[in-house]
């Protein structure tokens, strides 16, 4: 089988030749293609060619395109800054949105004529030429939420949520009329599917009632509309006390990628219980952890994951968020080793 026949078949929830296998190797790609990080967060062309070497030498089974958190919001006018060996972010003394009486401000842009999102679509072109006959490539977006997020920074935005929610709600529903366009963008490169950071979804932020009041409802059509137009929807929140039910009613995915135990279970094998049959499962291996883990761990860990989640398909081996941006890529290799090895199915 080859990574796209692989893939294919785990999220048809039958069991493949082995466990599919990504620890999202994103900005640490940027060492394959020798540049730093703000050229290759910025750079089509460096971008490309980072995932398609570490694809290539890590034999990866997927590619997503996590490139940062602030690739939509810079588009939108954010200032974002470029440290020299981490991800992109905001200028957090500096948000677009001063106050809560600036919500007007967020107003519609074309993500095909904006650096950032210009440039995401740019690189799944690219990707999808170089690897998408086999290779599942896998477009990452930020949900409108987050987005406003980084435009007002998140302890604002949670006050002012109570004190001007209709306004927040009007600011979501413009920022989706960009989505729109860009996931239209995205898919018409042909990705396989669209995965979208539902960041807010989980315990760690705010209650399942309110997620579904303010993203939730809209992230509804606009996963409607992804599959409307032939592509999968899948879901990434690496959020404590993930909200797997609540996004199921809501987007329909095919897969969520997730860390930590969603709300409404009380282990990783109640969640396989309880969603694996119908959900293909996506981690859960912490990347925090990765740094003071030695091999003998990372395979303790990887044998303990698939050995709750692997049975009967719907799984797929990966870090539970990126993997760190400045981490020697041993415990990359030693996960695609243990996917290799231990992951293998066994034929009757």
């Amino acid at each position: 089988m080859n990574s796209l026949e692989r893939v294919s078949a785990i999220l048809n929830h039958q069991e493949a030749d082995r466990v599919p296998v990504y620890p999202l190797i994103n900005g640490v790609n940027r060492k394959y293609a020798g540049v730093d990080y703000k050229t290759w967060a910025t750079d089509a062309d460096a971008c490309a060619q980072g995932y398609i070497k570490a694809t290539e030498d890590l034999d990866l089974d997927v590619i997503c395109t996590l490139v940062d958190l602030s690739v939509e919001a810079a588009d939108f006018g954010q200032e974002i800054i470029y440290p020299e060996n981490e991800a992109a972010h905001p200028n957090f003394k500096n948000h677009l949105l001063k106050d809560m009486t600036e919500y007007h401000k967020v107003k519609y842009v074309n993500p095909r004529q904006t650096p950032r999102m210009k440039m995401h679509i740019e690189l799944c072109d690219k990707l999808m030429k170089a690897k998408g006959h086999e290779k599942p490539v896998v477009a990452f977006v930020f949900g409108p939420l987050g987005i406003l997020s980084m435009l007002r920074g998140q302890v604002d935005i949670f006050t002012d949520i109570f004190m001007v929610p209709d306004d927040i709600k009007t600011a979501v529903q413009e920022i989706n009329k960009t989505l729109y366009d860009y996931c239209d963008a995205l898919i018409e490169t042909g990705v396989h599917a669209i995965m979208f950071d539902t960041l807010f979804a989980s315990q760690s932020i705010m209650s399942a009632e309110m997620w579904m009041e303010f993203e939730g409802v809209y992230m509804k059509p606009l996963a409607d509309y992804v599959r409307s137009k032939g592509c999968m929807v899948m879901i990434h929140n690496c959020g404590k006390g993930i909200y797997f039910k609540e996004q199921i009613e809501s987007m329909n995915p095919v897969a969520i990628s997730f860390m930590h135990i969603p709300a409404d279970c009380s282990s990783y094998a109640e969640a396989k219980e309880k969603y694996g049959k119908d959900i293909t499962l996506i981690g859960c291996v912490s990347p925090t952890d990765l740094p003071r883990n030695n091999t003998e761990d990372v395979e303790r860990i990887c044998k303990e994951q698939i050995d709750l989640f692997a049975k009967g398909g719907g799984y797929i081996l990966a870090t539970g968020c990126e993997y760190p941006a400045n981490l020697e890529l041993d415990h990359a290799r030693t996960i695609v080793k243990m996917a290799k090895t231990y992951g293998v199915y066994q034929k009757n």
